[in-house]
């Protein structure tokens, strides 16, 4: 394994799951971000060393983090245009582009990158995933069964595949999905809070109500279930 892809293993492996939670929550939080404290010494870092790449990539970064995609993208692509094979660039470019509604170049930006790093696990979940947002179901599905059988210790490949299968109504899948997921991952209460619903659209109501309450086990408040417990008082 090259420097390269150690490198970029161990970036993703800090930044990933920030990323994609930042990117779907941004609005509420953004405006009183510490982080623009961060980005306006980064960008101003860059003024006085323009040629840094390390420094172009930290600061889209913190664009990221942020939600400012064209930002971010300018950054990625002032990068890749002086190395285009940069594979964090490549990476980052790829989602933000995703993020902007071009698919079209986040598909070829995530291909590239398994092209130079073949069978790199986040370029091929972002792909899946990239593919089910650009209705190409058939084609995510495909590349979250091949994820499972290469990585079928991962808790996240199970999970995409399961949030994939409850969208599209195939909940016996879905449920054995994040029945996987959470043997792997047994306190993982957004697992345990897609599973408890399937059961209840599948009306395995005891189920349901023992994932319920291992949730309350693990600090959810019952208020907070209440809506779940409801909808199995009302169907039982």
């Amino acid at each position: 394994m090259t420097q390269a892809v150690i490198k970029l293993m161990r970036f993703m492996n800090k930044s990933l799951i920030l990323l994609f939670i930042l990117a779907y929550h941004f609005c509420a939080y953004a405006q009183h971000n510490p982080l623009r404290d961060s980005l306006k010494v980064a960008t101003e870092a860059l003024n006085y060393h323009p040629d840094s790449l390390d420094l172009k990539l930290k600061k889209a970064s913190w664009n990221v983090q942020l939600g400012e995609w064209d930002y971010a993208k300018g950054e990625y692509d002032q990068v890749l245009a002086r190395e285009p094979n940069n594979l964090a660039a490549l990476y980052f470019r790829a989602f933000v582009n995703e993020q902007l509604h071009r698919y079209s170049f986040a598909r070829l930006d995530y291909e590239h990158l398994l092209y130079l790093v073949p069978g790199n696990f986040e370029a091929q979940l972002g792909l899946a995933l990239l593919n089910e947002r650009d209705n190409h179901h058939t084609e995510a599905l495909d590349g979250l069964n091949r994820l499972v059988m290469q990585f079928p210790d991962s808790t996240l490949a199970y999970a995409a595949r399961a949030n994939l299968e409850r969208d599209h109504q195939q909940y016996d899948l879905a449920a054995f999905d994040y029945t996987e997921a959470i043997r792997r991952t047994p306190d993982n209460t957004d697992y345990l809070l897609a599973r408890a619903d399937i059961w209840i659209t599948l009306r395995q109501y005891e189920k349901a109500k023992n994932d319920l309450q291992k949730l309350m086990t693990l600090g959810i408040p019952r208020m907070a279930l209440k809506p779940f417990f409801e909808r199995i008082k009302r169907k039982s």
